[in-house]
């Protein structure tokens, strides 16, 4: 397996990392380039969209500047902070509630409306829905929370129709983030081919409802259902990212918020190092980010020491440590979920089996897994310091939030149950 030469990420990174000459990623490349941006410039045109949509929506008596999609986690907090405070927008704050909940991700979520004071409108689907949903779409595309994705890329523009709400703004194109995707320059929105092609691994609801032997139904369905054509059109419903006109750096916002807004950070993790990220659900950080590691051979960890080298605050090396101490565990919240929808470690694999990336893995003489490379043997590469990415003098260790123990959590932060509001 090519690993890049600056970060950790592997050649099979999804969904579609390219590396250069040098060997290193296109996702490195990018991060590179944002200082060459003229962000003033860029800040200028948020502001006038901001103003421009403002303008309409109270011309018209509408209570609501823009629709704001949240979780309680740390971007769509800051999300808030900004257009709350910096541009003085009205929004309308909107939540799918997936069930599989923490109360670390509640109390967030909470904090926000009072200390924002913003009006909340949460969709929460129904607990069997959501075990339905997370069983099928696991035997189906090795995925527990693809209902998550579908409701918050859903439901929001669902209100946007309902309510009259043009405007939806966004935080961070992830993808660009992580792999370099899209070039900056591309200004990229949020539309329903790039949903259903990202959010919602190629499925609508249509899909799923009309397969043979499918368990779901037009109830479970129904946060999933995208506006139509004409419907969207009538409203001029638009998607904007925030990244795309400020200079995005996820740690610098979260650490800021913590201050300001009081955000709680995540004490300690099993899969990771990084305290502030996935924090609202159960699973992302566990058992959906565990199968990413059985079907591809990297996790959570690799993402998160990829973006600390990317923005100078961890070296290579510290990286490569990071991603061997966490990639491979089996998180606790697995047991949570077998629970749940009542399966075994052993159905888990069975169904994985076939998803397994030949690149990567391939079967032993007595049927075990085993890995066919990993980041640690690339550690002195040819290259690797020709490329390096200095450490800035700021860099410092993850802030931890005063803990809290509630009924639902050991003070080791291992969850026993969901959570559903």
């Amino acid at each position: 397996m090519e690993y890049c030469k600056r970060c950790v990420y592997p050649a099979n990174a999804r969904p579609g990392i390219v590396f250069d000459d040098e060997g290193v990623c296109s996702g490195c490349r990018l991060i590179e380039s944002r200082p060459e941006i003229d962000w003033t410039s860029r800040e200028k045109i948020l502001h006038d969209i901001l103003t421009e949509y403002k303008m309409k929506q109270r011309e018209k008596g509408n209570p609501y500047d823009c629709i704001i999609p949240v979780s309680g986690g740390k971007d769509s907090t800051f999300q808030v902070w900004l257009l709350r405070t910096k541009y003085q927008m009205n929004p309308l704050l909107v939540t799918y509630n997936h069930t599989f909940n923490t109360p670390l991700g509640l109390r967030n979520l909470t904090n926000l409306v009072e200390k924002m004071d913003c009006n909340l409108l949460r969709y929460t689907t129904a607990p069997g829905s959501a075990r339905r949903l997370a069983r099928y779409m696991l035997e189906k595309v090795g995925d527990i929370t693809w209902h998550y994705h579908a409701g918050i890329m859903t439901f929001p523009s669902q209100v946007a129709v309902k309510y009259d709400i043009p405007l939806v703004v966004w935080g961070e194109e992830g993808f660009s983030e992580l792999v370099g995707m899209h070039n900056q320059d591309d200004f990229v929105e949020f539309t329903k081919k790039k949903r259903q092609e990202h959010s919602m691994r190629g499925f609508e609801p249509e899909d799923l409802l009309h397969e043979a032997g499918s368990p779901l139904t037009t109830y479970d369905l129904a946060p999933f259902y995208y506006p139509s054509e004409e419907d969207l059109e009538r409203v001029a419903v638009r998607g904007i990212y925030l990244s795309n006109f400020i200079s995005w750096n996820a740690r610098q916002q979260t650490e800021f918020i913590i201050k300001e807004l009081d955000f709680e950070t995540a004490q300690t993790r099993e899969r990771t190092f990084n305290l502030y990220d996935k924090l609202d659900d159960l699973h992302a950080n566990g058992l959906h980010d565990y199968l990413k590691f059985l079907k591809f051979g990297y996790g959570r960890a690799t993402d998160d020491a990829a973006t600390e080298i990317r923005h100078g605050r961890m070296t290579r090396e510290e990286g490569i440590a990071m991603v061997l101490k966490y990639d491979h565990v089996r998180p606790s919240d697995t047991d949570v979920f077998l629970k749940a929808v009542d399966m075994t470690d052993e159905e888990i694999f069975k169904i994985i089996e076939p998803m397994r990336d030949p690149s990567i893995w391939s079967r032993g003489d007595d049927g075990t897994w085993i890995r066919k490379d990993n980041i640690g043997n690339h550690v002195t590469d040819s290259g690797v310091d020709k490329v390096r990415r200095p450490l800035k003098e700021d860099s410092h260790p993850f802030i931890n939030s005063p803990e809290k123990v509630s009924a639902h959590c050991q003070p080791s932060g291992q969850q026993k149950e969901y959570v559903l509001m």
